[in-house]
């Protein structure tokens, strides 16, 4: 993904927050149907996660939240420019010069980053076409989706260096894959390839041409009225985890907020005249 990345055309988020557009280490794309692209850009450190990373990182996730609230943002595409990398984890140089205190306090940083991806409301796609170990795992198991290519090499290796995740990827990947398998994973540190990541479920698609289906993804995704595409991520996320009777009504209030819509109507007379429905996201 990297080379195409970097030759795009790239426009910012029009409302033209100021934050965005002084961003140093992402490239935001907004495309007309409301796919937005966030392409993580600091390329010479293989986008390592720096303090400063983390800080602009946690603002854009915060403000793609508030679009996707608002209906203007409708899914999110988060990539890599670097050829090589989606995100290799934590500056270690960085890391290394810090005392105990400060290694918690990025912890904590590091938390409100995941937090901040996971919490947007509209679906979003993580594409891997290169390495993504510790904290660049985690990152992308913050996601909806997760679209790898063959080539891409990922793990939770933090045992190799005598600590444990600590984004998240305890928890999130055992959510994922069960806890047997996330404990051998994250007890031998093991790296695995995008095919193993589809069999073992970290990935949904294991595709050469990652960032053309993760594009395509979107664009289907997409189709969807704005409001029914936040309900149902909240019904699954809400629900996952419970028991039955007490995930329907997670269900039901989700359900609920999508029944007085002007989508739904729209939706029901396009139905009704055979056309493609015009979702305003009211």
């Amino acid at each position: 993904m990297g080379q195409s990345c970097r030759l795009k055309s790239w426009r910012l988020f029009e409302n033209n927050h100021e934050e965005i557009s002084k961003m140093s280490y992402l490239i935001i794309e907004k495309k007309d149907n409301g796919v937005w692209s966030c392409c993580l850009n600091r390329v010479d450190k293989l986008n390592a996660l720096s303090l400063d990373f983390i800080s602009e990182a946690t603002q854009f996730f915060k403000t793609a939240k508030a679009a996707a609230d608002q209906g203007v943002l409708r899914t999110l595409i988060l990539s890599s420019a670097s050829e090589k990398a989606f995100c290799v984890g934590a500056d270690l140089k960085e890391r290394k010069g810090m005392n105990d205190d400060e290694v918690v306090a990025t912890l904590d940083k590091l938390k409100d980053l995941t937090c901040a991806l996971e919490n947007i409301t509209a679906p979003t796609i993580a594409v891997i076409e290169g390495a993504a170990f510790g904290g660049g795992l985690e990152l992308a198991l913050c996601c909806d989706i997760r679209i790898v290519s063959p080539k891409a090499v990922m793990g939770l290796t933090e045992t190799r260096l005598a600590i444990i995740p600590g984004a998240g990827g305890t928890q999130r990947l055992t959510k994922l894959v069960g806890p047997a398998k996330a404990k051998e994973l994250i007890f031998r540190g093991l790296r695995f390839d995008g095919k193993q990541a589809a069999l073992l479920g970290v990935a949904n698609h294991c595709v050469d041409k990652a960032e053309e289906f993760a594009t395509n993804l979107a664009d289907e995704i997409v189709q969807g009225g704005p409001l029914a595409l936040r309900a149902a991520k909240e019904a699954v996320d809400g629900g996952a985890h419970l028991a039955t009777p007490e995930g329907l009504q997670v269900e039901r209030k989700a359900y609920l907020k999508t029944l007085k819509s002007q989508d739904r109507m729209e939706g029901l007379r396009a139905f009704e005249e055979k056309r493609e429905a015009k979702y305003e996201g009211k």
